[in-house]
């Protein structure tokens, strides 16, 4: 959705939509110069005068909710490179090497910085200047929190205490979402509740379709409100990581959580308007005895694109292909069981068949394979290289057990929206309900028997992001061209070289230590696409015992129907206006 888009230009291509009534209310007064009033004034006794620009403000979009791309470039100005610096010059951080002994540090001033990096983003860097995927990894921790990097400049010398990949909470978004598509397999009748403004709440009716691409479910909850049911309830990893990275660190280290500063490095601008959405933050997992603060407190504080990333270097004069290709360690991670989850040594090698998506459909087919040994698995190509089916079929019945999908880009999204659509009931007297919604109400769409559906906005996956380093924005030797699909090519098979370990014994040792934490008494007998699903389950578990909040509010969430109030009666009044700029994010 927002390809080109970027936060030092926001004169971009796009423009507000059609139905945005801003720019006319904007527009000058023009008076005569000679005002009679018994002269008809004609156009040429009008002064001349060139109008403003039209200035749209998050005021204005979250009072009218009338286009997308509007909102979005003004929530994508509020997430940069330079609010990272300014919130880096803003306090001081607190001195964290006293970690492991009494802290005391519930003080009414100062911040912890923490970032999240995804592998999409290491992918793309690695691409650009001919390292490893590991090796950009790295460079990225010594910007963010190494000597040679922000901490060598700025009013304060901060840096980031804590860089956490991506990856560690995906494994726990895949563990999970294979779990959602098995409960709504045992109670495929089960209709998806609202809690009152919209928003769905419990388990999603068949087929399932993934959540984690925010502009998939923003273009869902502006335009086609018919398939929110059918939206997988859980976090993104950006969105888990946030919530368990405030919550940890606000009730280990004694402090608030809007004194832990969250950026996350993403590939897509879209992330931006996740980060704002008012259902990802703290209001919604706070323990009821905590008090509340003024305003709610994002689990993501600011989100940057790999583009920016280079920004970020370029204005503090940091050269980012000459910073250090070792790894960083940093303090003692509070918990140490989440700690080792979150900064493992091994990093598990990402299968080509899983896409560059995160993998959830690989993973939730590989879950159903396990479940059935004698089954097995049939890829079918759609009309294009973006859309296929996948087919689990069991000899015993010989026929299909377990059908799903995946569906990248808009143009293939809309077809599949159209597939969901409800029938309508005929007006005719004694009409019925046709066939089609007739399957539709038993929690099923008629012609769409898939069981579970990834969908991301971007064509080819996330390496594809529009916060993405291009093929133009990448220097090359003179007489050399490159199109982006190469281009993409070199990041995809730099994300997929994802480092595992440096020899065998490594890996032998850390699948010991797997086994060890997780009781496993079969050898394997947990591990599903390379994955450990009891160890993933225990930390889980941990989280919600040692924080005493239930596990499904720390890592599910809720979408509503977002309705245009353009052209209503009271739809743009200043009293709503206040009440909504007040909020943060949430008003797509």
């Amino acid at each position: 959705m927002s390809a080109i888009l970027s936060a030092d230009d926001l004169n971009d291509f796009i423009s507000p939509g059609v139905a945005c009534i801003k720019p006319v209310e904007t527009l000058p007064k023009q008076v005569p110069e000679e005002i009679n009033a018994y002269e008809v004034t004609t156009e040429d006794k009008l002064q001349k005068q060139n109008a403003p620009p039209a200035q749209i403000s998050l005021t204005d979009c979250l009072a009218c909710s009338g286009c997308v791309t509007s909102a979005e470039a003004v929530l994508v100005s509020l997430q940069s490179h330079s609010e990272v610096l300014n919130a880096l010059d803003s306090q001081p951080s607190f001195d964290l090497s006293t970690i492991g002994s009494e802290l005391g540090l519930g003080r009414s001033e100062g911040r912890i910085f923490v970032a999240s990096v995804s592998p999409q983003v290491r992918a793309s860097l690695a691409a650009t200047y001919g390292v490893s995927e590991a090796e950009a990894g790295s460079m990225i921790d010594q910007l963010l929190g190494g000597p040679q990097g922000l901490a060598s400049g700025g009013k304060y010398g901060n840096g980031f205490a804590w860089i956490v990949d991506t990856n560690a909470m995906r494994e726990a978004s895949l563990v999970l979402g294979a779990e959602e598509v098995m409960e709504s397999l045992e109670t495929p009748g089960r209709p998806a509740a609202s809690n009152g403004d919209g928003a769905s709440t419990i388990t999603p009716k068949k087929p399932i379709l993934s959540s984690a691409c925010p502009g998939w479910i923003c273009y869902a909850e502006k335009t086609h409100p018919h398939v929110l049911p059918h939206l997988s309830r859980l976090k993104s990893p950006q969105a888990l990581t946030g919530t368990l990275l405030k919550i940890i660190l606000s009730q280990r280290l004694n402090i608030r959580p809007d004194q832990i500063w969250h950026v996350s490095i993403m590939p897509c601008f879209d992330k931006k308007l996740e980060a704002s959405r008012e259902e990802l933050t703290d209001i919604y997992w706070r323990p009821p005895s905590t008090t509340a603060p003024a305003q709610p407190v994002r689990d993501v504080d600011c989100v940057i694109t790999a583009r920016e990333v280079l920004m970020l270097a370029d204005t503090r004069g940091i050269s980012f292909p000459t910073l250090p290709r070792t790894p960083m360690s940093g303090p003692t991670f509070p918990d140490l069981t989440l700690s080792s989850f979150l900064f493992p040594k091994y990093h598990r090698k990402q299968a080509s068949e899983a896409g560059t998506s995160g993998g959830y459909l690989h993973h939730i087919l590989q879950t159903q394979l396990a479940s059935n040994p004698s089954s097995t698995l049939t890829t079918t190509r759609g009309r294009n290289a973006d859309v296929v089916e996948y087919a689990i079929t069991s000899p015993d019945q010989g026929q299909p057990i377990f059908k799903a999908a995946r569906y990248y880009g808009f143009r293939n999204i809309q077809n599949l929206v159209r597939k969901l659509k409800p029938q309508k009931k005929s007006r005719l007297p004694g009409g019925r309900v046709g066939a089609k919604a007739a399957t539709a109400a038993a929690g099923g769409v008629a012609g769409m028997d898939y069981a579970y559906v990834e969908v991301m906005a971007c064509p080819g996956g996330c390496t594809n992001g529009g916060g993405q380093i291009k093929v133009d924005d990448v220097p090359l030797k003179p007489g050399t061209a490159m199109s982006q699909k190469e281009w993409l090519g070199r990041v995809d098979e730099a994300y997929y070289s994802m480092s595992e370990s440096d020899n065998e014994d490594d890996e032998a040792m850390h699948v010991d230590d797997i086994d060890r934490e997780a009781d496993i008494d079969d050898e394997g007998a947990n591990v599903i696409n390379g994955i450990d699903t009891a160890r993933v389950r225990k930390v889980l578990d941990h989280w919600a015992q040692t924080t005493g909040i239930d596990l499904h509010k720390l890592v599910t969430t809720s979408y509503r129907q977002v309705e245009s109030d353009v052209g209503k009666v009271g739809g743009a009044d200043n009293d709503r206006v206040v009440e909504l700029a007040g909020k943060i994010g949430g008003g797509w």
